[in-house]
C-alpha cells in the first residue's frame, strides 16, 4: 500500500454517499487506515431526502415512504433511533383511507364501477410485476403482442380486452344524472387516473416510456408502507453522527473529474501519485486515489454531453450507453393549506378527468394529478403528487397561479358533491363556490435543481436491468500495465445512487445498499473487512 494511506473521496452526501462514508470511517477511517472525505455541492446533507416544515407540520420534500418493513434497513434504523413516533404532527397519510372518487364536474362516481376499473389495474400491474399468472392466458397474449415495449401499451391493450370482454356496450351509453360522460368515458377516465399514480410511483413522465420487461425484476420489501415521524433526515442525521466535524465538507460542487483510464495521465508531485484529480467549481483542487460518485443519473446524462467535460478522459462507451438510455424523471409534490370556511374535513379525494373534453375552468397541469388528501387525520394540510411535464410546469408558475388553479378545481370537483353541500354556498355571480380556500402553498423543484435534475430512475423502453448492472460496474475494475509500461490503479472511479442497484432502484433503500456495496468493495481491495 505505500507509506501514504489511501484517500477515499465521495461526492455527494445523501442516502448512498453517508452510507459509504459511514461504513469506510467505523471501518478503517476511524483506525486511520483509510483517510475519507465527502464533498457536497449543496449546503446541506441529505440529497434528495429532505424534511421540512409547512403550517406546523413535518413534512417530506423528497423521499416519503419506507417502502415495506420487513428487511428494510431504513426501517431498522429508524426503529434503533426512535424516529417512527412523535409529539409533532407529520406528514403520516393516516386519515380515511376509503377514498371519495369524484368526475370532473362534480359528479360522485360509484364505489362499484371504481373498485371494478381499480380491480383491472391492479390485476395487470401484479401480471406485469410477475406476481399474477391468468388462467385464461388473455394477460399472456396481451403480453406476448406488447413485443417488450412499454407499460404503457400493455396497459392500454389490458383496458381495450376489457372493453371487448363486455362487447363495447359501455362506448355509447350515457350515464344518468352526469353531463358529457359515457359509461365508457368514465372508466377511460377512472383507468388514466391510476395510470398517473403509477407515473408518480415511477417517475416516468409517460408509461409509454416504461419498460415492459424490467417490472417483473423490481422488489419492494413486505410489510406496510409508513413515514417516519421524526422525518428522513433522522435517518440521514444518524449515518451522518459517526464522522468527525470536518470530514463532510459542504458547498464543494465538483467541476471535473481527472483519471487514468491508460494509465498515461500524470499528475504533477503535489498529487502524492493519486489516481484521481478533482477540480472544484472554486478553482480548488483535492487528489484521491478513489471516488465514490452518489450524483443522480440527472447529473450523470447531463455530465457525460460533450461540453460537460465532467468527465476527463470521458467515461468509457458501455458506461455513457447505460447512462443513456435509463430514464430519469421527475416527481414533485405540492403541499395545500386550506382555510375552511365551516369546520369540516376534507376527503381522500380522488379526481377522475376528461380524457378528450377540454375544461377552460382547469388548467391543464391539473389535468394529470390523480388526487388530493390531507396528510394526517383532520389535517387542513392537503398533498398533491406530480410528474413528468406537468410537475416541471409546476415549478415555473407562481404561488399564486397555483393557488387559483386549485381553488377553481377543487370548486368544480366539490361543487355538487353530496357530502359538501352544505359547506357550499352561492356568490355573487349566482355559481355554487366551495369554501374550502387555499391560503398557502409549497412545492419540491427537483427538476430545476442543478444538483439533482430529477427525481429518480427508472428502465426505459430500450433499457433493461442489465444498465443498472453496468452503473454499478467501477472503472477500471482491476489493474493493468499498458505496452507503454504505463500503469493503471483500479478502482479510480466507483459508482452509488439509487440508478446503480437492479433491483431497488428509485428508492432510499437501495441508494443505502448501493453506498454499502461501494465501500466494502474498497474493504475488500484493501483486505481491511476483517480489521
Amino acid at each position: 500500500m505505500g507509506s501514504k494511506k489511501p484517500k477515499v473521496v465521495i461526492i455527494g452526501a445523501g442516502m448512498a454517499g453517508l452510507t459509504a462514508a459511514n461504513k469506510l470511517y467505523k471501518t478503517a477511517g476511524c483506525k486511520e487506515l483509510l483517510e475519507v472525505c465527502v464533498v457536497e455541492g449543496g449546503n446541506r446533507i441529505g440529497g434528495r431526502i429532505k424534511t421540512s416544515e409547512f403550517c406546523g407540520v413535518r413534512i417530506e420534500m423528497g423521499a416519503t415512504w419506507i417502502h415495506g418493513i420487513v428487511g428494510s434497513p431504513v426501517y431498522k434504523i429508524a426503529q434503533q433511533i426512535n424516529s417512527l413516533q412523535s409529539q409533532q404532527p407529520w406528514e403520516c397519510m393516516d386519515g380515511d383511507t376509503e377514498p371519495l372518487t369524484i368526475a370532473e364536474g362534480g359528479h360522485e362516481l360509484n364505489s362499484s364501477l371504481v373498485e371494478s376499473i381499480s380491480d383491472l389495474f391492479n390485476k395487470l400491474m401484479d401480471f406485469a410485476q410477475g406476481k399474477l399468472v391468468t388462467e385464461d392466458g388473455v394477460s399472456n397474449e396481451i403480453a406476448k403482442s406488447n413485443n417488450g415495449l412499454s407499460l404503457g401499451s400493455f396497459l392500454r391493450k389490458g383496458l381495450d380486452a376489457y372493453w371487448e370482454s363486455v362487447n363495447g356496450e359501455r362506448e355509447d351509453i350515457e350515464v344518468q344524472g352526469i353531463d358529457k360522460w359515457s359509461k365508457r368515458s368514465l372508466e377511460e377516465g377512472i383507468f388514466a387516473m391510476f395510470e398517473n399514480i403509477q407515473r408518480t410511483y415511477t417517475s416516468a413522465g409517460d408509461l409509454q416510456m416504461l419498460d415492459f420487461s424490467a417490472e417483473k425484476e423490481y422488489r419492494m420489501f413486505p410489510g406496510e408502507e409508513i413515514t417516519i415521524a421524526k422525518g428522513y433526515m433522522s435517518v440521514i442525521e444518524y449515518l451522518a453522527s459517526v464522522l468527525p466535524p470536518g470530514l463532510i465538507q459542504l458547498g464543494r460542487k465538483v467541476a471535473k473529474m481527472e483519471w487514468q483510464a491508460d494509465g498515461s495521465l500524470q499528475f504533477e508531485n503535489g498529487s502524492n501519485n493519486k489516481a484521481v484529480k478533482l477540480h472544484f467549481v472554486d478553482g480548488s483542487i483535492m487528489y484521491a486515489d478513489h471516488v465514490i460518485v452518489t450524483v443522480s443519473l440527472g447529473v450523470l446524462k447531463q455530465g457525460i454531453d460533450q461540453d460537460s467535460g465532467m468527465f476527463n478522459p470521458p467515461l468509457p462507451h458501455f458506461k455513457t450507453q447505460a447512462i443513456s438510455r435509463l430514464g430519469f424523471g421527475v416527481v414533485n409534490k405540492l403541499f395545500l393549506k386550506l382555510n375552511p370556511t365551516h369546520d369540516q374535513e376534507f376527503p381522500y379525494l380522488q379526481m377522475v378527468f376528461h380524457q378528450s373534453e377540454p375544461n377552460p375552468k382547469i388548467p391543464m397541469w391539473m389535468k394529470r394529478t390523480a388526487n388530493l388528501s390531507p396528510i394526517h387525520s383532520k389535517s387542513s394540510v392537503l398533498l398533491s403528487w406530480f410528474a413528468g411535464k406537468e410537475a416541471l410546469e409546476l415549478e415555473s408558475l407562481d404561488n399564486e397561479e397555483i393557488i387559483d388553479g386549485f381553488s377553481k378545481t377543487i370548486s368544480s370537483f366539490l361543487l355538487n358533491s353530496k357530502h359538501f353541500k352544505k359547506s357550499n354556498d352561492l356568490c355573487c355571480n349566482g355559481h355554487a363556490e366551495s369554501n374550502f380556500k387555499v391560503e398557502k402553498v409549497l412545492k419540491s423543484q427537483w427538476g430545476s435543481d442543478p444538483l439533482f435534475l430529477g427525481s429518480y430512475s427508472y428502465v426505459a423502453v430500450g433499457s433493461s436491468g442489465d444498465d443498472l448492472d453496468i452503473m454499478a460496474e467501477p472503472l477500471p475494475k482491476r489493474t493493468s500495465i499498458h505496452s507503454n509500461g504505463c500503469y493503471t490503479p483500479p478502482l479510480q472511479i466507483l459508482f452509488a445512487g439509487e440508478a446503480t442497484h437492479r433491483t431497488h432502484y428509485s428508492t432510499t433503500h437501495g441508494a443505502y445498499f448501493s453506498g454499502l456495496r461501494e465501500a466494502n468493495r474498497l474493504l475488500n481491495h484493501y483486505h481491511f473487512i476483517d480489521i
